[in-house]
């Protein structure tokens, strides 16, 4: 705490050297690579030659002292920068070290009784080992991270990174195998969608906008901004190669990171804090009032329904308790902007309701907006000890009373001095947050969502539209309301989140929906030598033809929606699997 605090302080009140980059606050090693890249490609422009030159400071007080590889600058977590800039070797080096990582993590559960070689046969084959969910989790917190480390080097608009873009779709083509259990002949866009990736191209869109956006929460005299056009550059002195100094041609022409973020950080609509009074460690929310702050999470073995209706019911009997439900909404069609809703009761009886426009917002965003709207009202209500905020959202809760830079951090700073100032006042007031499942349609809340209808942007249903990046024997369902099924990275997907907990069940599904199975049709069109026809008689098993014409198998109807594949593989836990293998599909 008070090492935060002395730093806090320190990068506040500019007591760090303007150029002192790494193990600080908001002053990453990344930092320095951006502001190196620029200048060797600023000076490039200009018809110079550039050259780094690296020192070493050795703590050792003897005479040993080791020469200074130039190679990889930054020590376990190094950039490694080549004559052109190009970072071929640097993603190819991340990339691969990403993948290792996976096929390590294989053998997480394995026991001291096997071999290393057993070890990864049993927890890398369809059949035993992580799940399909857990195999997902793995690769986005331990893998993507490691892949995309020090991405905003070389991913810039105007970079040539056609080479390092396609290392990475090749190592998240792998891990998608891996996650679903599928043929090697399978089509990427369609692993992706099962598999519940976001695509390449656009994780590293989305990861750049943030970014971007990254630079508005910097200090005025931050490093970075010294390499900023007028606008940006604060109390920060300009470098002789900074965009405020360029002229329009020269403006023109140097392609960097920094140029990208001069150019686009003026679409930020939203303003930040970084120093905000209520985010000085010590004086946080959480750090004078962590008692009377409280989250009642979801316990996953709890019948959530009779515990809320327990739990509200003397809330209600209580006349110092205020009750508030809270719901943001953001609308499939950009055409409208998100909502945001709430609810203020004591006892039975409803004081307030409010509903306003959030803006073309996320959901998480407009759910903080709303809870930030209910705090605001029910600090104000007389005769108010304890506060009970219903929400289906406890991600923006805990956003909520969190006053550091985040998106949203305006509602958060409202929400921090309210209730600051209501706990000063008397010294037994709290609050609690609960959670209740949007899904379960409860009592207030429920009343509340129809106020605001929640759904999902899914981000790159558009691509998945063409058959030559899902593939063209993809299975189309639908959803219940009858629309196509889209692909999401939100809890996996549908695929994933449906079929997810079974290692065997989910690669058959992935089989049968890309296609690519082992059945005759397959064998056919890649020219294998086994059997075209089916047990049944026909001349042809097809896919078709096993999920509604064939007599060894039980099917009432063509599968239409997901439920539909499901019950399929309930009744037919042989099909789109190897015959020979009756205790799964490896």
């Amino acid at each position: 705490m008070i090492a935060n605090r002395i730093q806090f302080d320190a990068v506040k009140h500019d007591i760090f050297h303007p150029n002192q980059l790494g193990g600080i606050r908001q002053r990453s090693t990344e930092d320095a690579g951006l502001i190196l890249t620029h200048l060797v490609r600023a000076g490039w422009v200009k018809g110079l030659q550039t050259s780094a030159l690296a020192f070493h400071f050795s703590r050792r007080r003897d005479a040993y002292n080791p020469s200074l590889d130039l190679g990889p600058i930054g020590g376990t977590w190094a950039f490694y920068f080549d004559r052109g800039l190009t970072f071929h070797e640097h993603v190819h080096y991340y990339a691969t070290k990403a993948f290792t990582t996976v096929q390590a993590m294989r053998m997480l559960y394995a026991t001291k009784a096997f071999t290393t070689v057993q070890a990864m046969r049993m927890l890398g084959n369809s059949t035993r080992g992580l799940s399909p969910k857990q195999r997902r989790l793995l690769y986005r917190s331990c893998v993507v991270p490691i892949a995309t480390y020090g991405y905003r080097l070389w991913y810039f608009d105007g970079a040539r990174n056609k080479g390092a873009m396609n290392q990475l779709k090749r190592m998240q083509r792998k891990a998608a195998l891996w996650i679903t259990g599928a043929f090697r002949t399978s089509p990427t866009g369609g692993l992706e969608a099962l598999a519940g990736l976001i695509p390449v191209h656009l994780m590293l869109k989305k990861l750049a906008t943030r970014a971007v956006y990254r630079v508005a929460t910097l200090s005025d005299t931050h490093p970075l901004r010294s390499m900023m056009g007028e606008g940006l550059l604060k109390r920060a002195a300009p470098h002789a190669r900074s965009a405020a100094l360029m002229t329009p041609a020269m403006r023109g022409k140097v392609k960097s990171t920094v140029m990208e973020v001069d150019e686009r950080v003026h679409t930020l609509t939203e303003s930040f804090e970084p120093f905000a009074p209520e985010a000085r460690p010590g004086d946080r929310l959480l750090d004078r009032h962590a008692d009377r702050l409280h989250f009642d999470e979801c316990d996953p073995g709890q019948d959530r329904r009779p515990y809320l209706d327990e739990l509200i019911a003397k809330a209600r009997a209580d006349p110092l308790t205020v009750l508030a439900a809270t719901d943001g909404s953001v609308p499939q069609s950009n055409q409208y902007q998100a909502a945001s809703a709430a609810i203020i009761y004591k006892g039975h009886r409803e004081l307030e309701r409010t509903r306003y426009v959030s803006g073309r917002v996320t959901a998480p965003d407009a759910e903080l907006n709303a809870i930030s709207c209910a705090v605001r009202l029910a600090v104000k209500q007389a005769n108010c000890q304890h506060i009970m905020v219903f929400t289906d959202s406890m991600g923006s809760a805990h956003r909520a009373v969190d006053p550091g830079v985040h998106s949203g951090q305006a509602f958060s700073l409202s929400v921090c001095r309210a209730l600051q100032e209501w706990f000063e006042a008397d010294d037994l007031r709290r609050i609690t947050f609960v959670y209740v499942p949007s899904a379960m349609r409860w009592d207030i809340h429920d009343t509340l969502r129809s106020q605001a209808a929640h759904s999902v942007l899914d981000s790159w249903s558009s691509t998945f539209q063409d058959p030559t990046y899902r593939g063209s024997e993809f299975l189309e369902l639908q959803q219940p309301d009858g629309r196509p099924l889209q692909p999401s990275y939100l809890n996996g997907g549908p695929w994933l989140s449906t079929f997810g907990h079974s290692i065997t069940e989910f690669a058959r599904v992935c089989r049968c929906i890309t296609g690519h199975t082992p059945i005759g049709a397959y064998y056919r069109r890649f020219k294998i030598n086994e059997p075209h026809g089916c047990t049944c008689g026909a001349a042809l098993q097809s896919r078709q033809h096993i999920l509604f014409r064939c007599r060894d198998r039980y099917s009432v109807h063509y599968p239409c929606f997901l439920g539909d594949i499901a019950s399929f593989m309930k009744y037919n836990p042989t099909a789109f699997g190897f015959n020979r293998d009756p205790s799964g599909v490896g």
